[in-house]
């Protein structure tokens, strides 16, 4: 995915950065938990469209996150 393109966007619904998950093919909203699509490399921008993260996925990716050590 184009880095530019990512810059610019964000989820719809609480206008927050998106983080893009090349494996997945997908941008994650932490915030509201939700994935977007990205087919054939377009991002699909519609909320009925992303999926709903489980609890594990919605936690931040950060090595002092607990649980871990």
């Amino acid at each position: 995915m184009d880095k530019e393109l990512l810059a610019m966007l964000v989820c719809p619904l609480c206008k927050g950065k998106l983080k893009y998950d090349r494996e997945a093919h997908e941008l994650r909203c932490h915030f509201d938990g939700l994935a977007y699509p990205v087919r054939d490399g377009i991002p699909v921008m519609l909320p009925e469209e992303a999926r709903q993260m489980d609890a594990d996925e919605k936690l931040p990716e950060s090595p002092g996150r607990l649980g871990e050590g």
